[in-house]
């Protein structure tokens, strides 16, 4: 089964969009480089906002016949073949796949109500072709709607990206409970918290460097830190990946490593 990693925190501007994307084109490198017998990588985009989907296809506006509402509206069995209709080349690489939100899913939790086995609509199509990719990165909104409970339920590996100055125990502690939460309540045990995600971190502001200091020396959170991003001019430029902009810059070096970390336990899992 392919790794399906998710971006997620119920609090907006943490980095979740720009992580899940150069976290996605930064694999499809990796596996390139490497010259893995699949190559591939899916971007999942399930925030009605549509960031994601428009920074790596340079649209925003699918509808509902090219985008994850189409799938989640569709006849389960008709879900995987929807899926894979809707899912478009990113111009970003060719080997980048999306699965593009839309607007309309802002009001698609309204229209699951009641539906069965609506949390599991993204998870079953998605099992069902995810053989086709090496790995699979899914971007959420900032909140724990049923839009994110789906995200969860399909995904292998949570990733929770923070600010330096929401790293206080309880806030993340309470993100991390909740992700448990669905996965014991749900019975999905291949679901784990795999790391945290430092971002926007600026070592001139004391502030940042405490709440950092803290945070690693925390018995438990301090062994989930899979990567500390640096505030940096190139994560500004959302038209582009940071590797694309400037691929020496401090933020694209940091998500390398990120990135170079999860390839490995990619392989690592793989070869178990």
């Amino acid at each position: 089964m392919s790794r399906i990693f998710v971006m997620t925190n119920h609090k907006g501007g943490t980095g979740k969009s720009t992580s899940a994307t150069n976290v996605a084109f930064g694999l499809t490198q990796v596996l390139r480089q490497i010259n893995a017998p699949k190559q591939r990588v899916l971007l999942i985009d399930t925030d009605s906002q549509s960031h994601a989907t428009l920074v790596t296809t340079g649209q925003a506006d699918y509808g509902r016949e090219e985008s994850l509402y189409t799938v989640l509206m569709a006849e389960r069995q008709a879900a995987a073949s929807v899926m894979m209709d809707c899912i478009t080349v990113s111009h970003w690489d060719d080997n980048l796949h999306v699965l593009p939100a839309s607007p309309l899913l802002e009001g698609a939790e309204r229209e699951l109500i009641g539906v069965p086995g609506a949390p599991y609509r993204l998870a079953h199509p998605l099992h069902q072709i995810s053989q086709h990719y090496a790995a699979v990165v899914i971007d959420t909104r900032p909140s724990f709607s049923l839009m994110t409970e789906t995200a969860l339920l399909a995904a292998t590996d949570a990733l929770i990206p923070i600010e330096p100055r929401y790293l206080e125990s309880v806030g993340l502690q309470s993100v991390i409970n909740k992700i448990n939460d669905i996965r014991e309540g749900w019975r999905h045990q291949a679901l784990q918290v795999n790391g945290i995600i430092v971002t926007k971190m600026d070592k001139r502001v004391r502030g940042h460097v405490e709440l950092l200091e803290s945070l690693q020396e925390h018995q438990v959170l301090g062994q989930l830190i899979r990567g500390v991003i640096p505030v940096n001019e190139a994560v500004a430029y959302a038209h582009l990946s940071v590797f694309e902009y400037d691929a020496r810059c401090a933020a694209s070096q940091a998500y390398a490593e990120l990135v170079g970390e999860l390839g490995k336990q990619m392989f690592a899992r793989a070869g178990a």
